[in-house]
């Protein structure tokens, strides 16, 4: 079988150094956002300040436009690293390892926290004992008409291991059909590098899921299965040559567009009353144009980042430049367990700080800075310190590994 030299470089190319930074940018960006959603004064988050300010809720749209969307497209090219490396058959059980039993361990042990501290701060006289909840937490039935959240119960949810059961589902949903995906893969990067404007192509997707389907809060904003759009042109197109050139000359134009579109989204979003589900005809549009400016943003994010080092680059391929820092690979090994802990310590640490008489920027401060703080201690002292911990929490099980290291 003849193979291309550009099918030969893909397939040892290095990873995406900026990518993986960018995960880790956004992985920690969330205790940001979430800390933020304390003070907001639109959206149900776990525990509420009684004192809120509109700027939350502005600065909150500026990440829910692109940052999700970016991480699963991020997870769609690590999926085409994976699969390269193993094979379907392997890739398939090492995501049901590395994301299904963190996910169960996490759901049973971590997400009630959350939930039990909700019913505490919306009710001071609330006095059921944790176990007592814990146990009402996990009385759920079948619920398959919300694939792929298939239990539901009085207080049971996955919470933010939202993403977790989705980008598992995906994964899933690949491996079948990766093969003849990574086969078409060069074909389409070629015909995009003739047709620009095609990189625009999967913005009409984007736009009729979120328009006709309906936006969903509990995702980040976004309907669940226009993660999927992202997800599959991280597998099928991200690393491609050609699609690479394109997106960086393409970055700036693109960019330009995707902030008119988001300004063009505002006015809906903040004259209706439910934007994310409204049927009438502005409600539509809003979901419409907020899709396409996801996609912008995702474009013009990949192709800004995308940039060749003087005396690297070859015929316009982007340069290897140097290797990550060890900085870098400790918190990209950290990514995922992070995410899995971060609700919960940020819920926690906001239950212990709204009541306090401070000003909205101080108590801000002290839950971001706390959060941080108990996350990189749990991490540090206790997830990747045994073998047990490190599969509770979806790493490998290799020896710990010291940041200097």
């Amino acid at each position: 079988m003849r193979v291309s030299v550009e099918t030969q470089v893909s397939a040892t190319a290095p990873r995406r150094g900026e990518l993986d930074a960018l995960r880790v940018f956004v992985v920690l960006g969330l205790v940001f956002f979430h800390s933020a959603l304390v003070f907001s004064p639109d959206d149900d988050f776990y525990v509420k300040s009684a004192r809120t300010t509109e700027a939350v809720t502005v600065l909150a749209g500026f990440g829910v436009v692109w940052a999700m969307p970016m991480l699963f497209l991020v997870a769609g090219l690590g999926s085409r690293y994976s699969i390269r490396r193993r094979g379907a058959a392997r890739f398939t059980r090492e995501r049901l390892l590395r994301l299904g039993v963190p996910l169960v361990f996490a759901t049973v042990v971590l997400c009630p926290l959350p939930q039990w501290l909700r019913l505490r701060a919306a009710d001071p006289g609330y006095e059921e004992s944790y176990g007592r909840f814990w146990l009402r937490f996990l009385t759920v039935r079948p619920d398959p008409a919300d694939f792929p959240f298939v239990l539901r119960g009085e207080h049971f949810e996955t919470g933010h291991l939202w993403f977790v059961v989705l980008l598992l589902t995906f994964s899933l949903l690949l491996a079948p059909v990766a093969a003849p995906l990574a086969a078409r893969s060069e074909r389409l990067g070629q015909v995009v590098r003739r047709r620009p404007s095609l990189l625009l192509a999967p913005l009409v997707p984007l736009a009729a899921i979120n328009a006709f389907l309906g936006m969903e809060e509990g995702f980040a904003g976004w309907n669940r299965w226009a993660y999927l759009v992202f997800f599959a042109f991280g597998y099928v197109l991200a690393d491609d040559v050609h699609v690479r050139g394109t997106l960086r000359r393409v970055a700036v134009p693109v960019g330009v567009a995707g902030l008119v579109l988001f300004a063009g989204a505002a006015p809906g979003f903040m004259s209706l009353d439910d934007p994310f589900t409204d049927g009438s005809p502005l409600g539509l549009v809003t979901r419409a144009v907020f899709g396409a400016a996801g996609w912008c943003w995702v474009v013009a994010i990949l192709g800004a980042l995308d940039r060749p080092r003087p005396g690297k680059a070859r015929e316009g391929r982007p340069g290897e430049g140097r290797p990550p820092s060890r900085a870098m690979v400790y918190l990209g090994i950290a990514a995922l367990p992070v995410y899995v802990l971060h609700q919960p310590v940020v819920v926690a640490l906001a239950y212990g700080v709204v009541g306090r008489p401070a000003p909205i920027v101080i108590k801000y401060a002290a839950i971001v800075a706390g959060s941080l703080a108990v996350i990189a201690v749990l991490y540090e002292c206790v997830v990747r310190r045994t073998r047990l911990t490190r599969l509770l929490f979806g790493m490998r099980p290799d020896p710990p590994v010291t940041p200097a290291s």
